[in-house]
């Protein structure tokens, strides 16, 4: 039996590198008449591809993606398609990453926890241009307060973040390692870290990076 589709329907993409997860989106959210899911794609790049192929109405995009994380998914959707509107779905909500995706510009930031119905009237909303977020979240990103860390001391912690040695770390945010030493103390102390590793698991708890 074909399923009976408004003419008016929002079009979707659905960005998520977990096929089974993303499979689970398209069909719940194929259930609703007024909703049609377009595309799926399972990197960063393939979603930027499929936005500007198709020009959805919404981008359901994941935080985190092999390539990139789904904030630069956003970022370069707005660039390909402007009159897409992005809601992340994301397994790790936290504050940080919220005021990153709201200063971005995106609508929509939600927990992979969320409803079926939940999900699909947030998808109605941002499709109309009304901010949805997860309440929980957003009372803890007030409490959280604004990141310490200065962008190249969080850039240089996120380099850190696998166990990389100074002198890898200074490589790859192409610092000198001396600095990197200045940035990873400077970033201990803000964080009243007792080493890096902590320092990482600190601003990651907290979404700094």
């Amino acid at each position: 039996m074909t399923r009976s589709i408004s003419p008016d329907a929002i079009r979707l993409v659905l960005v998520d590198d977990e096929h089974l997860i993303r499979s689970a989106l398209a069909t719940m959210l194929s259930l609703e008449e007024d909703l049609e899911v377009a595309g799926e794609a399972g990197d960063l790049a393939r979603g930027a591809d499929l936005a500007g192929e198709l020009h959805p109405d919404v981008a359901v995009v994941d935080l985190q993606l092999p390539d990139g994380d789904g904030l630069e998914l956003c970022a370069r959707i707005a660039e390909l398609s402007p009159g897409t509107r992005c809601l992340i779905l994301t397994s790790h909500p936290r504050p940080g990453y919220l005021k990153r995706a709201l200063a971005q510009g995106v609508l929509g930031f939600l927990p992979k926890t969320s409803g079926a119905g939940q999900l699909a009237e947030a998808v109605r909303a941002v499709a109309t241009g009304r901010r949805v977020i997860d309440p929980e979240l957003a009372a803890e990103t007030i409490a959280s307060g604004d990141s310490p860390l200065t962008p190249r001391e969080a850039d240089v912690l996120e380099f850190a973040a696998d166990g990389a040695g100074i002198a890898q770390i200074a490589r790859r945010a192409h610092l000198a390692e001396g600095t990197v030493r200045n940035y990873l103390s400077s970033a201990q102390a803000k964080l009243q870290a007792q080493n890096r590793h902590e320092a990482v698991a600190i601003a990651r708890r907290h979404g700094w990076i």
